[in-house]
């Protein structure tokens, strides 16, 4: 018991340290900006990279160790929210304060998207959850997530690394796909929620009575 107990406090840790590491992220971000010290991003830049490795580990762990938990099903993807929150409303104000205005427009409508998506299925699991279907994510959620983390730390770097090293023709067709799997993950959850979504408004039952 004890020994499944450490496992699983272990994979809470990774889930949980997300948060602490993006807030880093956010602080040390936010003083490079108005400081340019090469230590503020290459300690924030490592804070943002372990954070978006840690939604890596934690799903192999708990899956790998025997502990995957409904509590970790739904902690999940509430760190991904944090993350998500604390990076790309951050990514859309460097873009801007460098003078890329373009892309800092680009990168509001992409922060717009994912922030709804993520607001949509956190809906869906709660109507979800009324009837005891599972909130753990989809291929869709998983591909997304592959994509996005990453993408959000190749953002960060091309918009305020001293050295530059990203191409940006690769990093903006990169943006375009993980915007259309946003979609595609929106889609793909709608519909797998749909008929309970229909159960919980009752339109079937509605219909049957008139």
């Amino acid at each position: 018991m004890s020994s499944r107990r450490s496992k699983l406090l272990f994979v809470m840790f990774l889930t949980f340290v997300r948060f602490p590491l993006v807030l880093l992220f956010f602080g040390l971000a936010i003083a490079y900006s108005r400081c340019q010290r090469d230590w503020m991003f290459v300690t924030g830049f490592s804070a943002l990279i372990a954070s978006a490795v840690t939604d890596l580990f934690d799903g192999y762990f708990a899956r790998k160790l025997g502990v995957e938990t409904k509590f970790g099903a739904h902690a999940d993807p509430l760190m991904d929210k944090f993350f998500y929150l604390a990076t790309l409303p951050l990514l859309v104000f460097v873009a801007a304060d460098d003078g890329n205005i373009r892309h800092a427009v680009f990168l509001l409508v992409l922060t717009m998207l994912f922030l709804t998506r993520d607001q949509w299925v956190t809906f869906l699991r709660s109507i979800g959850s009324i009837y005891n279907v599972s909130g753990c994510a989809n291929w869709s959620g998983k591909v997304r997530t592959a994509l996005n983390f990453p993408l959000i730390c190749c953002i960060y770097h091309f918009e305020e690394a001293p050295r530059q090293i990203i191409n940006a023709t690769l990093l903006y067709t990169f943006e375009v796909i993980a915007a259309v799997v946003n979609l595609i993950s929106l889609y793909v959850y709608t519909r797998h929620y749909w008929p309970w979504l229909l159960k919980a408004m009752d339109i079937r039952g509605n219909a049957e009575q008139h």
